[in-house]
């Protein structure tokens, strides 16, 4: 136990050396979207502080089709952490050590590699930790997921189509930023559809608005009537008398949320086609554009039949999430 305590002290040491060292060259990170390391003895990782975290990062991602975890997380123990786990993208360090006085929780950045994300549970027992990391959860939980959104948000301005924000900002004032492989693959008067197609996958994006006249046009039941009108117009399915629309058996969730000096509404849902059988997930922003008193709806959705769709959701609502107006200053 003691080697093990020494060996953390050391990492730790390591960590916060490399954080006020100055600017440093690093290497790419590892793994897969949505994986998340987690340091942790076996002993710990099966009682308190590995179900707390089990039950902030691997419940169920919401408003899919079939069931995947928030995050996929693989526990290694501690003497097992060597170089080859430390570039991993997304980090969770359990440190217990008798001889701290409390329990604390430390998000750091790009330690081993960029961009990355390291978090630090220490504290003096087992249960102490599990304390912090339920105190901390909405924290921790929100820290992997931006990390996740923030990643593909930068590789989407580093390698940006940039044809597509001008042709959206013309029309709307501001635009998301799109990767490489994006298409504009439909515009109307008051549409644009853009879309990254391979064989057997499609994500889209789809960008509308419709009239502001009072709080109601931001609740649920607005915000999918107008979206049900317009995918019936704009969006037709592979057959006669097919279109997409909303799923009406699952609910869709509903949230404010505040990101990058932007409120926003968040609908989280299921898509059909109308009279067949395709369908999938889909997510939401929808905001109120003052100068122009309209709501601007940007919507993110997958269809991929054959795999699973909790990376190629969240990849593509990163996107809408990386909106941002010509003039900033516009609607604050």
């Amino acid at each position: 136990m003691r080697s093990r305590i020494v060996l953390l002290t050391g990492l730790l040491g390591i960590m916060a050396w490399s954080c006020t060292d100055g600017p440093q060259l690093k290497q790419n990170v590892s793994g897969k979207a949505g994986e998340v390391i987690v340091v942790m003895d076996k002993p710990v990782w099966e009682s308190g502080p590995g179900q707390s975290l089990r039950s902030i990062l691997a419940i169920d991602f919401p408003h899919l089709p079939q069931r995947e975890p928030l995050f996929s997380l693989f526990n290694i123990n501690t003497n097992a952490f060597s170089s080859i786990f430390q570039t991993h993208r997304n980090i969770i360090i359990c440190n217990i050590n008798p001889d701290l006085e409390e329990a604390k929780m430390v998000i750091q950045k790009d330690i081993w590699a960029a961009p990355q994300i390291v978090v630090t549970l220490s504290g003096p027992t087992s249960e102490s930790v599990k304390e912090c990391i339920d105190e901390n959860n909405d924290r921790l939980r929100n820290a992997m997921e931006q990390a996740e959104r923030n990643r593909v948000i930068q590789n989407s301005k580093k390698f940006e189509e940039k044809g597509i924000r001008e042709t959206i900002t013309s029309v709307l004032g501001g635009s998301p930023y799109f990767p490489t492989g994006y298409r504009i693959k439909k515009q109307t008067d008051n549409f644009i559809w853009v879309a990254y197609e391979t064989t057997y996958t499609t994500q889209g994006i789809f960008i509308y608005t419709y009239p502001y006249r009072n709080p109601d046009d931001l609740t649920l039941s607005r915000i999918i009537a107008e979206r049900n009108l317009k995918l019936e117009k704009e969006v037709p399915g592979p057959l006669d008398n097919t279109y997409m629309t909303t799923n009406s058996l699952i609910e869709p969730s509903f949230r404010w949320v505040n990101f990058n000096n932007r409120e926003f509404v968040e609908i989280r849902g299921l898509w059909d086609v109308k009279n067949d059988f395709m369908g999938g997930p889909f997510v939401c922003h929808c905001f109120y554009d003052r100068e122009n008193e309209k709501v601007v709806v940007l919507e993110a959705f997958v269809y991929a039949p054959r795999y699973p769709k909790r990376n190629y959701l969240r990849q593509v609502e990163s996107i809408i999430y990386s909106f941002e107006w010509q003039n900033e200053e516009k609607n604050l």
